[in-house]
């Protein structure tokens, strides 16, 4: 971005894995919206900042492959939910951290994710989350990829929770107004149609 300050290069996870049980099953990222995949929004927004752009997918990985430079996937069959796709692309990043986005947040914009890197180099070695009002938004954040042994670790334990998982690491909070329309999770149809600013 035009006269912003350089910031260390980062890896970019974008999480498609999921089973979509609250969109009938379908595969989440390639639902089109605004006549677009999903996926394709948010690959538009990251292309330009990484050369290491990772999807975490567990079906149809020949369409999700013009969109990455890497594809991750569970290992399983079992829809593990999103700290399983963290957890496989933390230990391939091609960078010193991981920036991680949900595919069904297309109205994400750069300003929210240059603040996270902003935040993020101020604070190199905690996890960086966003936070909207008091409540904490775990699919949106940084993860040095330093920390993949201790999130591993975790996960051997039992904890499929990304919020519980980076508790330990003392996550630092960008701190969004609640409401803020970039952080809208389109996660049904019925909000796939309703949110249309």
């Amino acid at each position: 971005m035009p006269g912003s300050t350089p910031l260390p290069p980062c890896s970019i996870l974008l999480l498609a894995g999921g089973q979509g049980q609250r969109m009938g099953g379908r595969d989440k990222g390639l639902i089109p919206w605004r006549g677009e995949p999903l996926i394709q929004h948010l690959q538009r927004l990251t292309r330009p900042l990484t050369d290491d752009l990772i999807i975490s997918c567990n079906r149809n990985a020949h369409e999700y492959a013009r969109y990455a430079d890497q594809l991750v996937q569970d290992g399983n069959s079992e829809f593990s939910g999103p700290l399983a796709g963290i957890r496989a692309a933390l230990p391939v990043a091609h960078h010193d951290f991981l920036l991680v986005l949900p595919c069904d947040v297309p109205m994400i914009d750069g300003e929210l994710l240059q603040d996270l890197r902003k935040t993020s180099s101020a604070h190199p070695n905690q996890p960086v989350m966003v936070r909207e009002g008091e409540h904490w938004q775990p699919l949106l954040c940084i993860i040095p990829t330093r920390h993949a042994a201790a999130l591993e670790a975790a996960w051997q334990a039992g904890e499929r929770s990304p919020r519980r998982a980076m508790a330990a690491l003392e996550p630092v909070a960008l701190q969004c107004v609640t409401g803020d329309p970039r952080l809208a999770n389109l996660n049904t149809p019925d909000l796939l149609t309703q949110v249309i600013v």
